[in-house]
């Protein structure tokens, strides 16, 4: 399995007892959904590794984990490792939602401006993420905020924006 073939799930923060379970941040919307793992892949030295999952209990975003096997000495190893899962497990989303990774080359149709490029990357910053959009060899930076995303169209490959008045002018000039 690589890293290309996943999502991150979280990371490993601490220890929670001497028996060698875990706790981890999980870095997704609906963190009970992933309640019944049977296995995390772990990045060890930039190579994923499965670790089967012999108990999992979820609380909020963080979830206490004891894997098969494993005494306290090893799972100490673990800390601050990232965690990941195939991209096949992620959940189906509808609407206006999507991950990040599955809109990059969509067409981007703004109500005013009319086609306005496709996205090239997604830019997570902390308090914003921005789709970069290419536009005749300029970048367009649009917020992704549903105030300005008004549909997307899976089937077509298209997403179709509100952006706000002058904000495409900044980058065409």
């Amino acid at each position: 399995m690589e890293i290309k073939d996943c999502f991150y799930l979280g990371k490993i923060v601490k220890p929670f007892s001497f028996k060698g379970e875990l706790v981890a941040y999980f870095d997704v919307d609906e963190p009970l959904e992933y309640s019944e793992l049977d296995g995390v892949y772990i990045e060890i030295n930039k190579v994923l590794v499965l670790y089967p999952i012999e108990a999992i209990r979820i609380n909020s975003n963080k979830a206490t984990i004891r894997f098969n096997n494993m005494n306290q000495e090893d799972s100490l190893k673990l800390i601050g490792k990232n965690l990941y899962l195939p991209l096949e497990l992620l959940p189906e989303l509808e609407g206006n939602k999507f991950y990040f990774h599955q809109v990059i080359g969509f067409k981007v149709i703004d109500k005013e401006k009319g086609d306005i490029g496709n996205i090239e990357s997604v830019i997570e910053y902390p308090a914003q993420p921005l789709f970069s959009i290419k536009f005749k060899q300029k970048e367009i930076l649009m917020p992704i905020i549903d105030p300005i995303i008004e549909k997307v169209d899976r089937e077509s490959k298209t997403i179709y924006i509100n952006a706000p008045t002058g904000l495409i002018d900044l980058y065409l000039s």
